[in-house]
């Protein structure tokens, strides 16, 4: 892939955080989407349309049997993530996954192992190694300036019903253990620079319609003594989202999306970290700069697989 060539890119999973991709994908140079796939048709001609993209279908097949394809980012339901991603390379397509990877580790051990075979750029979306409140502290951790010694971290929501957009129930989709605990296991062992070595999970009452534990709480240690103390809810009714606490040996720090506090509550610049405050766009600029350069992204597949052997291990201990 030469600078000069415009990288031609599809993405599959046309709703909501497709569309921040498409958003993204914008503002960076040299990047054409030349096709979209969705659910549904129509809905996908829509989108295809207000974005200016030329193809829309409904079968990531056809996208990949297109010569006007060098890369795809699929935003798809979990379950589909490493089959497709599988399917993207055997198809010589670079990939960005969102994340998580996989729900089950030997399918990412599987997109892993291909992607070695093959070489293509292959990467997840492990948002939180791109916003520029967590860069700003990995980029004091790097200059030696800071250690953490705990993160405590609170991913709070509130779903306790599950409904598709017709009012009726649907299957379970989204998962506190393999979708929201991935961001920060991954996160934690990238700030600590070190592996982790302990993790332990507990969880609340399984819920009697949905089938699945509403409340969890993870521990994890790294090899250099860091610790972190990770709460998850689909039952909190109040602030919504992650929240990041850095405890370390020379200031605390507080990350709430793309703002971070000092331990007093004072707000820290940091628009001058990266070319954007926008993670997904970092985080697309990365998969781009990848391509490009011909090397290993930041969060590539196996970069960001420890994660998932994590918790494949919290998984196995609930059970």
């Amino acid at each position: 892939m030469s600078n000069d060539k415009t990288l031609r890119i599809a993405l599959a999973g046309a709703g909501a955080f497709g569309q921040k991709h498409l958003d993204a994908l914008k503002l960076i140079d040299g990047v054409q989407v030349t096709s979209v796939i969705g659910r549904e048709l129509d809905k996908t001609r829509e989108v295809a349309a207000r974005y200016g993209i030329g193809h829309a279908t409904t079968e990531l097949a056809e996208t990949l049997a297109r010569d006007d394809v060098d890369a795809v980012i699929l935003c798809t339901p979990t379950q589909m993530h490493a089959a497709q991603a599988i399917a993207c390379m055997q198809a010589g397509k670079h990939v960005q996954v969102e994340i998580p990877l996989c729900d089950r580790l030997a399918d990412g051990e599987a997109v892993v192992a291909l992607q070695k075979k093959t070489g293509l750029v292959a990467m997840v979306g492990h948002t939180r190694r791109f916003n520029p409140s967590h860069q700003y502290v990995h980029q004091k951790i790097q200059a030696g300036q800071f250690n953490i010694q705990q993160m405590d971290v609170q991913t709070y929501f509130f779903r306790r019903t599950n409904m598709n957009a017709l009012g009726q129930p649907r299957s379970w989709t989204d998962h506190l253990l393999w979708h929201h605990a991935a961001h920060t296991v991954d996160l934690f062992a990238y700030q600590a620079g070190s592996p982790i070595v302990k993790a332990n999970a507990i969880q609340g009452p399984i819920h009697p319609t949905l089938g699945i534990a509403m409340d969890m709480s993870i521990q994890l240690q790294a090899a250099n003594g860091a610790i972190c103390t990770l709460s998850l809810s689909f039952n909190n009714d109040g602030p919504l989202g992650t929240f990041f606490r850095y405890i370390g040996d020379t200031a605390t720090y507080i990350a709430r999306y793309d703002d971070l506090f000092n331990g007093k509550d004072e707000k820290i610049d940091v628009s001058k970290v990266a070319v954007s405050m926008n993670g997904i766009e970092l985080q697309d600029r990365e998969f781009v700069a990848a391509i490009r350069e011909g090397r290993e992204p930041n969060a590539s597949v196996a970069r960001v697989l420890p994660c998932y052997q994590v918790l494949h291990q919290l998984e196995q201990q609930l059970a």
